[in-house]
């Protein structure tokens, strides 16, 4: 939805997209005349703080050329097994708050790239066997202000620290002479969630992003891939698909009503559940942030008990208290109205 939001009328790639996918060229023509993210003209607009998620997407971009560069001529010396704590150790060190390891395929990997103009339609040839996934977590008073700017705001910050983290990770490995990449906003060549679910951060939900047990919805996600020899995490199927089946919550919050209220199905042999990215980010057209309200509306968002959530894969009595639980103190969904301090005329 992003790379096709990026491509400029009657450019090379717009004219080879639309042209490969007629179908989708009149609704996301309609969607780009709509006021952007952070743009006069949606409902959250603010002339001074809106300048400040767009500011941070501006840094990212600046920085992204920076994701690949030279590993050094020797390579140093690594055992596997215990380079692979100390790397996770690493990456907790520098800010992230879960981090696994994932050996990976090129099937992981999309098969083009689409997104920027520079390399629009280049087949992905490099790939790596290993992926360094973490998790940033994003603050819950913040969250739980969506869709107004705060959230976007909360967003913009966590895509900033997975990024100088991945940063920090991917320079340090070609140091010592394995060829690595930071995946990060903008410049991801792998699905994030999908990753991060191989790497046993957490389970993706009936909206599509992951569910962490500690943090639910709230955090960002990144990922360093190299060739370094690494050890592999065990998944963590700890029952939330499950879970979202006798839930719903999100679809029923959806403002664009865009997450499928039915069934699991299956998808390539991957069980879950479709969302529509036009009806979303329509949505985030409107508001002018990228909405948020099935991250806080997640009940694994707002610290769910630890013990339970440890005891309740194939247990619907124990899903049941979750949900429960969760309904006594919120109701709907959690809802801060009050505008955060640090964006008030009173600072």
């Amino acid at each position: 939805m992003f790379a096709r939001m990026a491509y400029e009328k009657d450019s090379d790639e717009y004219r080879d997209y639309y042209d490969r996918k007629p179908d989708k060229k009149e609704f996301d023509d309609y969607l780009r005349d709509l006021p952007g993210l952070c743009s006069e003209g949606t409902a959250t607009y603010d002339p001074v703080f809106s300048k400040l998620p767009d500011s941070i997407f501006h840094f990212l971009s600046d920085i992204r050329h920076l994701s690949e560069g030279q590993k050094a001529e020797e390579a140093q010396e690594i055992n596997p097994e215990d380079f692979s704590k100390t790397i996770k150790k690493l990456t907790k060190y520098f800010g992230a708050n879960l981090v696994g390891i994932t050996s990976i395929s090129p099937e992981d990997y999309y098969m083009f790239r689409g997104r920027h103009s520079e390399n629009y339609g280049e087949k992905i040839e490099k790939t790596h066997k290993w992926a360094i996934v973490f998790a940033v977590e994003m603050e819950m008073e913040m969250i739980n202000r969506s869709p107004m700017l705060e959230e976007l705001i909360e967003v913009t910050k966590g895509y900033l620290n997975t990024g100088i983290i991945g940063m920090v990770i991917s320079y340090y490995l070609r140091a010592l002479g394995y060829d690595s990449r930071n995946h990060m906003d903008g410049n991801y060549l792998m699905v994030a969630p999908l990753i991060a679910e191989k790497a046993g951060l957490g389970e993706i939900g009936r909206n599509g992003l992951l569910i962490t047990r500690e943090f639910g919805q709230r955090v960002r996600l990144g990922i360093v891939t190299t060739d370094m020899e690494l050890v592999s995490d065990s998944e963590d199927q700890f029952g939330i698909k499950e879970f979202c089946e006798i839930c719903g919550k999100c679809v029923k919050t959806c403002p664009g009503q865009c997450i499928d209220s039915g069934p699991i199905g299956d998808f390539d042999g991957k069980k879950g559940w479709k969302i529509s990215p036009e009806k979303c980010y329509e949505r985030w057209r409107s508001l002018g942030t990228d909405c948020g309200i099935c991250l806080s509306t997640c009940p694994f968002s707002q610290e769910a008990d630890q013990e339970l959530v440890d005891q309740m894969k194939g247990n619907p009595k124990i899903m049941g208290k979750i949900l429960k639980s969760y309904n006594d103190e919120f109701g709907i969904r959690p809802f801060i109205k009050k505008r955060l301090k640090l964006l008030d005329n009173e600072v």
